[in-house]
């Protein structure tokens, strides 16, 4: 006797074809990078400051320009201090004020627009000029190679913070030049890593298929190459970040960076150092935010890196 036809309802099936079904490498990495506590509590305080520097008017009553000559350098309300005639009010200058009277939480929300501004276009500006620098030797190579890889050579030899200086001082501390200065000579690392990760691409069997079917070589490194170096490129943007922000810090705490009325992260610990014996506030809350904003990059930067290696998966 036959046996009755079994029919294996759609949603069945559907389950079925849903459990066989592999994952992306990039569901994969953004799996892995959320198991990563670490990258994932620096996403979220990175955030956390880049919102609340972005609607500061909301989050505070002064402004970053409101000068009352009757609260300089003064504590905040719950700061141990016996200094009488520092009546802040209650609730107001939760980080004090600096030493013109100026509310210090707002400053230095402020201080984070532009420091972050500044670290993410430099390092932008990087990006652009390494990655196509890099692909081009890369990908050329030969005597192109050569000689595009030993200028490089001859750059890094140069101090660049004193180039950056230098640019600052001829062009009298121009605010755009500072975006475009840094970033353009911190581009060098950034070539150099392109340029050993095209070295391996262009062995690859997809790069020799596009040129058999006649893809120019600009399509190639623009189609091929680039997108396949992006990973160590992304992990090395979050790290790139941290150095520019120093070096913008480092050149205000010089006096060469960012100019009143603007503040940044860099002026503000510049203020505070000068009196960090009388007002000590004025020093640790710009500084304090400096350090977990640079701790947040490379703790992302290693998750990504993590995420990313194909050497550190896990079932």
């Amino acid at each position: 006797m036959a046996r009755p036809l079994v029919t294996t309802p759609a949603s069945d099936l559907m389950l079925r074809a849903q459990a066989v079904k592999g994952r992306s490498l990039l569901s994969d990495a953004r799996r892995r990078l959320f198991r990563n506590k670490a990258a994932v509590a620096s996403m979220f305080l990175l955030s956390t400051v880049t919102l609340m520097a972005i609607f500061v008017p909301l989050l505070s009553p002064y402004s970053f320009e409101d000068v009352d000559y009757n609260l300089i350098s003064c504590p905040p309300g719950w700061w141990p201090s016996d200094l009488p005639r520092c009546a802040v009010p209650r609730g107001g200058h939760i980080f004090g004020t600096d030493g013109i009277g100026r509310d210090l939480f707002v400053r230095t929300l402020y201080g984070a627009r532009v420091s972050l501004a500044v670290g993410i276009t430099a390092t932008f500006v990087s990006l652009m000029i390494g990655v196509l620098y890099g692909a081009i030797a890369g990908f050329i190579g030969g005597r192109v190679d050569a000689v595009m890889m030993r200028t490089v050579d001859i750059l890094y030899s140069l101090p660049f913070i004193f180039f950056v200086i230098i640019l600052m001082v001829i062009f009298n501390q121009n605010f755009i030049l500072l975006f475009v200065a840094i970033g353009a000579v911190s581009w060098l690392t950034m070539a150099r890593i392109v340029r050993g990760q095209t070295l391996s691409a262009k062995q690859k069997e997809f790069v020799e298929a596009a040129r058999a079917a006649g893809v120019s070589g600009f399509g190639i490194i623009r189609r091929h190459i680039v997108p396949n170096v992006v990973g160590p490129v992304i992990v090395y943007v979050t790290l790139t970040i941290p150095g520019v922000i120093l070096a913008e810090s480092f050149l205000s705490f010089l006096g060469l960076g960012i100019r009143e009325p603007f503040t940044s992260w860099g002026v503000l610990i510049s203020e505070g150092a000068q009196q960090m014996s009388t007002a000590p506030w004025s020093l640790v809350f710009p500084a304090t935010c400096m350090a977990l904003t640079l701790f947040c990059f490379n703790f992302i930067g290693d998750g990504l890196r993590d995420a990313l290696d194909p050497k550190m998966r896990r079932s």
